[in-house]
């Protein structure tokens, strides 16, 4: 298959650039849910998707076959995620020759969560402890790569203080990552203040806001505490006032994620990256709203 064109040419667009987060299934019914997915969301043309790595590298194998599915069957840009996490470093440059030889050239690069039931996060044996070295590693390894990295407008959890935040996202962009996708959040300030000490610090590659809408008020709560977000109040008492009846709780997600892309996108947000859990639904909903 032909290399994918990089991202980094789509920002230079100056439009905004839509993106979809998929996560790869368990199982071979969860193989067919996402393709049931990919399929409703084809005709909205996202400029690409991604596809996550799970905790501990425990999809690695699922992550190729949605990847590869994905590109094969919908002609999708996809940005494959991979993470420092049970990998050596003779495995990583393994992992990322097999995407280089495979035509992938952008990947989401990222140092990943401990394995299940660990609290800290330990280097593999030989491999490496910081997002900022795994950059540095693909980069050295394959130049041509576009290299996406995380960021946290509310400080990452295992962060001492913002500042020290800021200046392991500075570090990740110094060794070769061409933007930054944020973690989720739910008031466009914290974005907005984010990226205004970002661009303070010399941080100047594209920074997208990653945007997620709820679809369970108990899921929601469980995703901010892994990632430092808040929930604004006004959100909160409208989904608890939805009582946890799905369909209820999607409009009123969905509703809330729309205004906040409205608002990143009229004050000069890059574009938008949706996490959609692999359900078309949401999605379509958004892309129709942002259409009217």
């Amino acid at each position: 298959m032909s290399a994918d064109r990089p991202i980094s040419e789509l920002f230079a667009q100056r439009r905004p650039v839509r993106s979809l987060e998929f996560f790869p299934p368990k199982d071979e019914a969860g193989l067919a849910n996402l393709h049931a997915a990919a399929t409703a969301l084809k005709h909205i043309s996202p400029d690409f998707v991604s596809v996550t790595y799970g905790a501990g590298g425990s999809t690695r194998e699922r992550t190729a076959q949605a990847c590869a599915m994905l590109r094969r069957d919908f002609g999708y840009t996809v940005m494959p995620h991979l993470t420092c996490v049970g990998h050596s470093r003779a495995e990583l440059h393994d992992v990322a020759d097999r995407l280089h030889a495979e035509g992938y050239r952008n990947v989401m690069t990222l140092r990943g969560d401990p394995p299940k039931g660990e609290t800290t996060f330990v280097p593999y044996l030989d491999g490496l402890r910081y997002g900022s070295d795994l950059v540095a590693l693909l980069k050295a390894r394959h130049g041509d790569f576009c290299l996406g990295v995380g960021g946290y407008p509310e400080k990452h959890p295992e962060a001492s203080n913002a500042e020290l935040d800021l200046d392991n996202l500075k570090r990740k962009v110094d060794a070769g990552a061409a933007f930054v996708t944020t973690q989720l959040f739910f008031d466009n300030a914290a974005y907005y203040r984010f990226v205004e000490r970002c661009r303070a610090r010399g941080i100047t590659v594209p920074i997208v806001p990653g945007i997620m809408p709820v679809l369970s008020l108990k899921q929601v709560k469980r995703f901010t505490e892994m990632c430092g977000a808040s929930l604004p109040a006004q959100l909160v008492t409208r989904l608890e006032a939805a009582a946890e009846i799905p369909d209820v709780v999607e409009i009123i997600g969905v509703d809330w994620a729309l205004d906040q892309i409205r608002g990143l996108l009229a004050n000069g947000a890059p574009g938008y990256h949706l996490y959609i859990m692999n359900r078309a639904k949401s999605a379509l909903a958004m892309a129709a709203g942002l259409a009217a």
